[in-house]
């Protein structure tokens, strides 16, 4: 049986897939587990595009700086953040969180104020980077719960937002932040360079 731990040791990035198809039943357990994740104020800010066609992928290949082999990955899953509903969701959790006695009225007000001044200004791109964080939380989760089914993944993080956007018609509240490629590896990676603890203590 593979442990988180060694799910964790063992995955890789994966950019060689197999032909056979991700069933609908995996997806829908990646899905799951995406939905399981962390987020600020229990916000799920998380939004999913799954992508099967090839002439989709292969916009998407286009779009993302000519990364070819995003287009011959059996599923695409377009990872993205929603923005207004962060907003939203952010204050409904916070007052949730002061009902419980868990925070108090000062975190609340600072909140509520963070939020009209985020609203006032509206620089989408800088407010995706932060809601991103807690869409990357779901992503992390998709990507071991793969291995459970001996699914490869592969995060692909380099795109053009407004190009996904264009393909499928999204305003700009629907921030894209990372592309997730999925199916059977068709190549072994080999070892990461990986730091040590010490390297990495502060």
């Amino acid at each position: 049986m593979l442990t988180l731990k060694k799910a964790i040791e063992q995955r890789r990035s994966v950019r060689k897939f197999k032909s056979d198809p991700v069933s609908d039943e995996q997806i829908d357990a990646l899905l799951d587990a995406a939905r399981l994740a962390p987020s600020s104020c229990n916000s799920q800010p998380w939004r999913f595009k799954i992508i099967k066609d090839k002439k989709n992928k292969f916009k998407l290949a286009k779009a993302i700086h000519n990364q070819k082999f995003i287009a011959d990955a059996p599923t695409v899953i377009i990872c993205c953040g929603d923005l207004k509903g962060y907003l939203q969701n952010t204050i409904s959790g916070i007052h949730r969180l002061n009902h419980n006695g868990i925070v108090d009225d000062a975190l609340v007000k600072t909140i509520i104020k963070r939020n009209k001044n985020r609203e006032k200004s509206w620089d989408r791109k800088l407010y995706g980077l932060l809601v991103s964080l807690n869409v990357n939380l779901a992503i992390e989760n998709m990507i071991l719960r793969a291995l459970d089914f001996g699914l490869g993944s592969c995060y692909v993080g380099a795109l053009d937002n407004q190009k996904i956007r264009d393909i499928f018609g999204w305003d700009y509240d629907i921030f894209p932040v990372a592309i997730l490629l999925v199916g059977y590896p068709d190549e072994s990676p080999g070892i990461r360079n990986i730091k040590k603890i010490a390297d990495i203590l502060i």
